[in-house]
């Protein structure tokens, strides 16, 4: 059956099978997968032979669909609330936890009682973060860390358009990837990071600001809370569905390698733009094509470890299918959905009350239902309905004939004789 060999695994797990295949084929050492994965050397040569023995399906985590045997009884974590909420409601989790053993014989972690109330958006003793600016050394590995960030300046000098430089910046070897775009947004950023990885590969992280293209600023949902996860910006959902990892930055000294790179850009690349006097967006991104080789050859460093941890790209299928915006749209009862001022008609007939939408990077749309493309085509305009169609029946107006038309006079009574020896 084709459904035995499908595996469901996370991206952590994902990054965690390209590790150990670079271990076994020994670009890579224990100890620095050890360092990457988060895990010792000897938990390296655990995964090596679970993958020998059971292949990629062996780095798959064996939990995943059972409950904990360790779990704490939902009975037990209601009474716990309740009481934190009665008694200890200003209190912090380490102190309300050593409360909870001491007056009710309730014995669990700090931790445990910090995440539920963490989840029930009571966050008051969380700690104030303090600044800290620390020098952190170069990743060793070519397409283990990559920044990426937007430069919002004058690069044209008045000569065009305003437009946005989208640059990254690998983290072990400075080597540089940019892009000119009109604006910073999610669309930009889709379309500089696939043709990143159409160059060099898809990186294991990216490292980017707290800009709402990377990072969404939506409150989590009661869903998310649940499942402990946070909200994510369409960019940062694309990056997941490739295995990639975005970390947030929350300085603008945390990203230091790009700001520096756009001073850096901002005074040398202006001047070669202006002597090549180039005053539209195309021919700036035409310039830069040939100018970022050479900048990469005078400024790039060798990474300390000769190894690329680059994965190799996916196909144009699959980087389209995942470096897309996708949005849910409601399914009317006449197979209509509404999409940016637009209605579509879909073909099929499918069991949903809900599509998706995705917008590819070129302009095309495609509607998906779990993953199947559905016919589909746009509907010029809107049919009117017969009660539409229909015109109103308008209020008929009195009409007063004059006092000399015909109609009036034979109306009026006839006169007899009388009168009119009366009149004379």
């Amino acid at each position: 059956m084709v459904g035995e060999d499908t595996v469901m695994m996370s991206g952590k797990e994902l990054r965690r099978v390209h590790v150990i295949r670079q271990v076994m084929d020994k670009k890579v050492t224990q100890e620095k997968a050890g360092e990457l994965l988060g895990v010792t050397a000897r938990q390296v040569r655990r995964l090596v032979d679970r993958v020998r023995q059971e292949g990629d399906r062996g780095l798959a985590h064996r939990g995943r669909g059972k409950p904990s045997n360790r779990r704490i009884a939902e009975s037990v974590k209601t009474k716990v609330l309740r009481l934190y909420d009665k008694r200890y409601g200003d209190f912090g989790p380490t102190l309300a936890a050593e409360k909870l053993a001491e007056r009710h014989g309730i014995t669990l972690s700090d931790e445990t009682l910090r995440l539920w109330l963490t989840v029930r958006g009571i966050d008051h003793f969380a700690r104030r973060p303090r600044p800290h600016r620390a020098w952190r050394a170069r990743k060793g590995h070519v397409g283990e860390l990559v920044q990426l960030d937007g430069s919002h300046h004058d690069w044209l000098e008045g000569r065009g358009p305003a437009c946005v430089l989208m640059a990254y910046i690998d983290d072990a070897s400075s080597r540089v990837c940019a892009r000119f775009y009109d604006h910073e947004g999610t669309m930009p950023a889709l379309d500089s990071f696939q043709r990143y990885v159409r160059r060099y590969g898809l990186p294991l992280a990216v490292y980017a600001d707290k800009h709402t293209t990377y990072q969404s600023p939506a409150e989590p949902t009661v869903e998310e809370q649940l499942a402990g996860t946070k909200p994510q910006s369409q960019f940062g959902r694309a990056l997941s569905a490739v295995g990639g990892e975005l970390i947030p930055a929350h300085s603008p000294q945390a990203k230091g390698r790009v700001e520096r790179l756009f001073k850096t850009l901002q005074d040398r690349l202006i001047k070669e733009l202006r002597l090549a006097g180039v005053a539209t967006l195309e021919e700036a991104n035409r310039f830069l094509d040939e100018y970022l080789p050479r900048y990469n050859r005078r400024f790039a460093v060798p990474p300390a470890q000769a190894a690329d941890l680059h994965r190799p790209k996916p196909t144009a299928w699959e980087l389209s299918r995942s470096l897309c915006l996708k949005t849910t749209r409601c399914l009317r009862k006449d197979f209509t959905i509404a999409h940016a001022g637009q209605l579509y008609q879909i073909h099929d007939t499918v069991r949903a009350t809900h599509v998706q939408v995705e917008e590819q990077i070129d302009g095309t749309l495609r509607i998906t239902h779990h993953g199947r493309s559905l016919g589909v085509h746009a509907i010029a305009a809107r049919p009117v309905s017969v009660a539409e169609a229909t015109p109103w029946p308008r209020a008929r107006r009195r009409v007063r004939p004059r006092p000399e038309h015909p109609w009036r006079k034979r109306l009026l009574p006839e006169r007899g004789p009388h009168a009119a020896a009366a009149e004379r």
